[in-house]
């Protein structure tokens, strides 16, 4: 299979099979590190931080390596109390996509017309190999995420269990290419006031326990 893993952080890029590389290309501002993981040929690049980086890279990965599944992996923030510190993602939404109203801001299915009716339908991932980890549904937006009064309201407004800034994005692209998707995320911080000091301090081991998993899952596909 042909697999294209997108992050969103070097850290979390290098992290995946690190040091190891068949070839390596430039795409505009995109590298791209391609390697052979069990049977399967990957490419893996960091897009940037954000949804428009994540859908870009997504997009050139798809054409560029004729890719047969997105895969977008590394770490997030928890918005709740589900246990464990690794996921398997199975369902995706975007936290900052619909209207802004005067008695607040309503929620809708990323690229649905934000107009009536509000509605929230997921992205679904494709699902990985069972490598005993228990599976969470993430909430994208291009917003880090320091103020636990709006971790609340993602984590009970669109039952969120994690945050981060690309998966969404990537679930979406894949959705409108025909492409299935999959995520793993390992966490870093709780979406709150110590969200950035959290985030420095956690960044290399979340990514690693992120990157170990996505190989384990490669292996058995």
């Amino acid at each position: 299979m042909r697999i294209a893993i997108i992050t969103g952080v070097q850290t979390e890029a290098d992290a995946f099979m690190p040091g190891t590389y068949d070839r390596l290309e430039q795409h505009g501002g995109l590298s791209i590190r391609f390697v052979s993981c069990a049977t399967h040929d990957v490419a893996i690049s960091c897009c940037g931080v954000g949804k428009v980086n994540a859908a870009m890279a997504a997009t050139l990965l798809a054409a560029v390596h004729q890719t047969e599944l997105l895969m977008i992996i590394g770490t997030a923030g928890k918005l709740g109390s589900l246990a464990g510190d690794c996921f398997i993602i199975h369902e995706a939404v975007q936290g900052d996509y619909g209207a802004q109203r005067s008695d607040g801001f309503v929620h809708y299915t990323a690229g649905a017309w934000p107009i009536g009716p509000a509605e929230v339908t997921a992205f679904f991932a494709r699902p990985l190999p069972d490598i005993g980890l228990p599976q969470a549904r993430i909430v994208t937006g291009d917003a880090f995420i320091e103020c636990p009064d709006h971790s609340l309201r993602l984590r009970d407004g669109l039952a969120g269990d994690l945050v981060d800034m690309e998966t969404g994005a990537v679930a979406q692209v894949a959705t409108r290419l025909g492409l299935p998707w999959s995520a793993i995320k390992a966490t870093t911080d709780d979406a709150n006031g110590e969200s950035v000091s959290d985030f420095d301090a956690n960044l290399l081991a979340a990514s690693r326990r992120a990157a170990r998993a996505a190989e384990q899952a490669i292996h058995r596909m």
